[in-house]
């Protein structure tokens, strides 16, 4: 098993850790969890095969889609106002 695969375990177990604490604290950890993210993503997917970044990549989107979907409304231009 190699590094950026330990690490992706890693950082599942993080991600579900931080899905118990209480939501202020949850902005805080999951903001550095998704920046993380994207380093781990690449990694895997360098290291490993493209196919184990597209399901990583996958995995992320799954576990982050309200806020992916919050900011992807942002950019777009339908957020909410004030």
């Amino acid at each position: 098993m190699g590094t950026p695969l330990v690490l992706a375990f890693l950082w599942v177990v993080a991600a579900t850790v931080v899905a118990f604490l209480p939501m202020r604290l949850q902005f805080v950890f999951g903001f550095f969890l998704a920046l993380s993210a994207v380093a781990l993503i690449v990694w895997l997917s360098v290291s490993l095969s493209p196919w184990i970044g597209v399901a990583a990549l996958a995995a992320f989107v799954s576990m982050f889609r309200k806020p992916l979907g919050y900011f992807a409304k942002r950019l777009a231009g339908r957020g909410r106002a004030g």
